[in-house]
């Protein structure tokens, strides 16, 4: 997981209110390769919409499906060591949403600390809890791998996603950092989320 830009993405705790239709049988699964190019699409779709107007026009015109399918099919195909791993949300067959862990990059984090690198639902799909069974299912998964704590980064001014996170039992830590997000130096700052999630001893 390198660090980019694009290893980070909002839930689906914002967005523009709509009547969803009947809603198809939904699950959460670990991704397999074959999926890549409907993580691509939903992730390039999220992060032009949630990162309009925070971002220059011409990083957002980057936000690309081919090359982030490209990244996750290898990804998938030659998973990196450690405890990284893709899950994906389906409506029926059709993948509307994903989520991405792993170990903690952060320079100051415990070992024990997990990391929520993605977490993208497209628009047409939310209000529909598929951001909370992706948040649920990568606790879950990092629980199991050791984790006593997750942590996700998100944009300073995504209100949206923070009260989204904060529902789900995460909160500020204090940590922030401002993020190179153009050739031109131009930066975005971002906070850091945390949830605690070893189970209490006794």
């Amino acid at each position: 997981m390198s660090e980019h830009p694009h290893e980070h993405g909002p839930g689906d705790g914002h967005g523009h209110e709509h009547s969803p239709g009947p809603l198809a049988d939904a699950s959460v699964r670990r991704a397999r390769p074959n999926d890549a190019p409907a993580v691509g699409m939903v992730q390039a779709v999220v992060f032009r919409d949630a990162y309009s107007g925070r971002l220059p026009d011409d990083v957002l015109e980057a936000f690309d499906p081919e090359p982030f399918a490209r990244a996750w099919r290898e990804s998938l195909t030659h998973p990196p060591e450690g405890a990284y791993r893709l899950l994906v949300a389906c409506a029926g067959d059709q993948v509307v949403g994903a989520a991405a862990t792993g170990p903690s990059q952060d320079p100051d984090a415990d070992p024990a600390w997990g990391e929520v690198s993605l977490l993208a639902v497209h628009p047409d799909a939310r209000r529909q809890g598929h951001g909370s069974r992706l948040v649920n299912a990568s606790v879950d998964l990092l629980l199991e791998a050791g984790a006593d704590a997750v942590t996700i980064w998100l944009p300073a001014d995504d209100d949206g996603t923070r009260a989204f996170l904060t529902g789900s039992g995460f909160g500020p830590d204090g940590a922030y950092r401002d993020r190179v997000v153009s050739p031109r130096g131009e930066t975005m700052r971002e906070v850091r989320l945390v949830a605690r999630i070893a189970p209490d001893e006794g």
